[in-house]
């Protein structure tokens, strides 16, 4: 199993800001893909945006344009760098590692919250 660290997580306004980190225990670029996922009171659990070791990214429609995946220099951090948050985007968001046909990872989960 990787280990996976979030952090970045907090309140803001709507139209506010915020940058997740996710911390791996190991190269992200031996990784098949590092998702952010979010989960809100009630609801399942649903991805939010992917990137794989070949660096595609992918968003479900209704983060696209808000917010963007990337890899930092140091080759173990993935970022979710949001924008123009809304209330909607409440939620426990949780970093993913994905190694096909061997494990999938999860870290702990850091609340963000958007809110007057």
């Amino acid at each position: 199993q990787v280990q996976l660290v979030e952090s970045g997580g907090g309140l803001v306004q709507p139209g506010g800001s915020l940058r997740l980190s996710c911390a791996a225990s190991e190269s992200i670029f031996s990784i098949n893909a590092m998702g952010w996922y979010r989960q809100a009171p009630g609801k399942q659990r649903e991805l939010v945006a992917m990137i794989t070791s070949g660096g595609l990214a992918n968003y479900r429609d209704s983060v696209k344009g808000r917010f963007t995946i990337s890899r930092g220099d140091a080759k173990n951090t993935v970022y979710l760098q949001m924008n123009s948050l809304k209330p909607e985007d409440t939620a426990v968001y949780y970093c993913n590692a994905a190694r096909f046909g061997r494990d999938s990872s999860w870290g702990q989960g850091t609340q963000v919250t958007v809110s007057s």
